[in-house]
């Protein structure tokens, strides 16, 4: 219960924790940034560590560090790669372990989890490699199910590169460009909530659609 406490708080206050991290481990926070973003979409296992809401508070930190320690282009640049690698990983593992994951004794996996990213890619195909970049959990699972299907591996590449290059863009840039406005400083917590609930939406749609 505490460690959810801690995670929720942490969410909900993602700018104010990673002033503190700057402050504390200086550079070491490009580490730590890397890790949390190749684990997000590179171990199938870790959905829920925070992706979009966490680009834009490092957004709006690295517009508002005047140390200079957290270099805008720097660390978009560096997560670009994270979001690629983690991809790449994702898409490693669904091609040696496939649909034993999410079967038999030692099931790892919820399997609505994999049949919502499966209709994703039924309706928009390679594309969704891109798309699900913008889809919480549908973002983990979707190179998962594309080295299940054993895509292409060059075709898999360019959507992932592209995929990569617009989430990081989008929410990096939209926190530097955006983040430090008064209504949204005063309210990020708020703003953290509907990014990921605004995010959460589509993956919903998708899944009422399947019970219906």
């Amino acid at each position: 219960m505490e460690l959810l406490q801690f995670f929720i708080d942490f969410i909900l206050h993602l700018d104010t924790h990673l002033v503190e991290m700057l402050q504390q481990y200086g550079l070491w926070l490009y580490a730590i940034l890397f890790v949390i973003v190749f684990a997000e979409t590179g171990l199938v296992v870790t959905p829920w560590l925070p992706g979009d809401s966490l680009l834009f508070a490092v957004g709006t930190l690295a517009a508002i560090d005047t140390s200079g320690t957290l270099h805008a282009p720097t660390v978009a640049a560096l997560l670009i790669v994270a979001a690629i690698l983690g991809n790449s990983c994702n898409y490693a593992i669904g091609k040696a372990i496939g649909p034993p994951a999410f079967s038999g004794r030692y099931r790892l996996l919820k399997v609505d989890y994999l049949r919502q990213t499966e209709a994703y890619f039924a309706k928009h195909g390679g594309k969704t490699v891109v798309l699900s970049r913008f889809l919480p959990l549908l973002r983990t699972f979707a190179p998962f199910v594309a080295g299940i299907a054993r895509m292409q591996y060059s075709r898999f590449q360019m959507y992932n590169v592209m995929g990569a290059l617009s989430w990081v863009t989008v929410f990096l840039g939209g926190g530097y460009l955006f983040g430090n406005i008064p209504i949204v400083r005063d309210n990020f917590g708020l703003v953290t909530l509907t990014i990921i609930f605004g995010s959460l939406i589509p993956v919903a749609i998708v899944a009422l659609r399947r019970r219906h």
